[in-house]
């Protein structure tokens, strides 16, 4: 078999790409689109899953054509995807009853101190793993029940089902209305504040609290293993779906962190750390999520802590989209190499409140410390540095949560091309930082999830096998001047605290 391939369907925040794979892991072609990022009112962000899922077929076909590759010559499909942003839809006529509500939305912030109560973020920690934030897809799914004109009422005839973006990509093609798989894995459930960590089960009381009927909920099942066939793409018909992981976990997978305190770090539109905790949830006492890492058929599940940062890669299309201070992504480190440091000021981009270590809804983002000396370049620096800080942050917290202390950090993701971010980041951090020579790790771990499924794979120790370190970056700055410029950082985060009240 070794001579087939895997395609990886890696349905993220701002595209859609389907890429095929050979027996050494190796990419053989791509196919990519972007989607409409839809933005209705200030905190709110929408996808259309209608656009997504034509986006997906289109990519499928792209990969397909430019690898001269057809349905004999693919083993399986995997799927990796955006994990919290959450659709709801009509079962018998497929479409959608309202837009895909995103990960980084936060209109439901009412929602969820409503559920809190008394009580506060920490309501459902001890058996969901996750604090009541508006990351999370259970408070997006009420608020679509009850702001969208006759969803509860078909929500409550069974009309109506709801999912990550796996779930929905997986039921339209194995057939959608006519006879779709709804299901979702155990990484993506793990997402919705509705399933047990422990048990790997929804949580009926839970659903209950957040009048979600559990008529609606796809059926929770492992990682890797044959959920269906297509059915919905001609020329690939019968071709067996077989992986899916959430985005976080696929790269996690993909970068072959198979023991416990093994960590890596995606750059993409946020930032998301993951640290492999074995086969026993650890339940985090400093802002972090406890998560299912990876589930390989009947094997046990294994845990991960995460540290999930809203705003990274996204802050730098911020500043070429909104600010047109550059033309291209890429262009920001010419533009920050222009200068020997940030001038002073320090960027925290709060834009949808704060994640991991803080989940503060309430702040927003802010530049501090400008004077009349700062210049455009401080500014692209200030941009790049505070991902390098938030990673910090989060890996503190990592290494106060497991009592690990982190040999060197794992990293993939587009903005692990930049080399001057690649260099500032393992200063913050104190430990090396290694990239792969395969960054597209999240694709790769949904085809690694996929294979193993269906024998193209033997399991971990292929991956293991495969993996190759591209490029290592070791720690240069002096630690005086390391910790000045995070003790700075940190006083920059106090200044978006409770920014949000109810006159805004």
């Amino acid at each position: 078999m070794s001579d087939k391939y895997i395609i990886a369907i890696d349905q993220g925040t701002t595209s859609s790409r389907a890429i095929v794979f050979d027996h050494s892991g190796q990419i053989v072609s791509v196919g990519q689109k972007e989607h409409e990022q839809i933005f209705p009112q200030a905190g709110w962000v929408e996808h259309n899953p209608i656009e997504v899922w034509d986006n997906v077929r289109e990519v499928v076909a792209q990969a397909l054509a430019k690898a001269n590759v057809g349905k004999d010559d693919i083993a399986a499909f995997g799927i990796t995807n955006q994990r919290e942003t959450t659709v709801v839809w009509n079962k018998e006529t497929g479409q959608p009853v309202y837009n895909a509500i995103v990960w980084q939305d936060t209109r439901t912030d009412d929602i969820v101190k409503a559920l809190g109560g008394s009580i506060g973020q920490d309501k459902y920690r001890d058996r969901v793993g996750l604090p009541l934030a508006t990351y999370f897809c259970g408070p997006k799914v009420k608020w679509i029940l009850d702001n969208v004109e006759g969803a509860r009422a078909a929500a409550e005839a069974g009309k109506l089902l709801m999912g990550t973006m796996d779930t929905w990509v997986l039921w339209n093609l194995t057939g959608g209305p006519e006879g779709g798989v709804h299901v979702t894995d155990v990484t993506n459930a793990s997402r919705t504040m509705l399933m047990d960590v422990k048990t790997l089960q929804w949580i009926p009381e839970i659903c209950a609290e957040m009048t979600i009927p559990m008529s609606m909920l796809p059926e929770i099942r492992s990682c890797s293993e044959v959920y269906g066939e297509v059915r919905a793409n001609g020329m690939l018909a019968g071709v067996p779906i077989a992986g899916i992981l959430g985005d976080q976990q696929a790269a996690t997978f993909g970068q072959a962190c198979f023991e416990s305190g093994m960590a890596k770090n995606t750059y993409g539109t946020g930032c998301f750390m993951l640290m492999n905790t074995g086969e026993e949830p650890v339940f985090s006492k400093n802002g972090l999520l406890t998560t299912l890492c990876y589930k390989i058929g009947d094997a046990k599940a294994v845990y991960a802590l995460e540290g999930s940062i809203a705003v990274t890669g996204s802050l730098v299309q911020w500043l070429r989209d909104n600010l047109k201070m550059i033309d291209a992504a890429p262009d920001i480190e010419e533009l920050a190499a222009s200068v020997d440091d940030n001038g002073g000021a320090y960027f925290v981009p709060a834009f949808s409140g704060l994640f991991a270590p803080y989940w503060r809804s309430d702040a927003r983002g802010a530049i501090v410390g400008l004077t009349r000396y700062v210049n455009r370049g401080h500014i692209a620096r200030a941009v790049l540095e505070a991902t390098a800080y938030q990673t910090r942050e989060v890996l503190d917290a990592m290494e106060a949560d497991s009592g690990v202390k982190l040999a060197e950090l794992k990293v993939d993701g587009g903005m692990t091309m930049n080399n001057l971010l690649m260099q500032f980041q393992a200063d913050q951090v104190g430990v090396p930082v290694v990239r792969p020579v395969v960054a597209e790790t999240t694709a790769l771990g949904a085809a690694y999830a996929a294979g193993i499924a269906v024998g193209f794979w033997e399991g971990e120790a292929d991956v293991i096998a495969n993996w190759a370190e591209d490029k290592r970056w070791t720690p240069q700055a002096e630690p005086v001047q390391r910790e000045r410029l995070y003790r700075n950082w940190k006083k920059a985060v106090t200044k978006t605290f409770d920014w949000v009240d109810d006159d805004v």
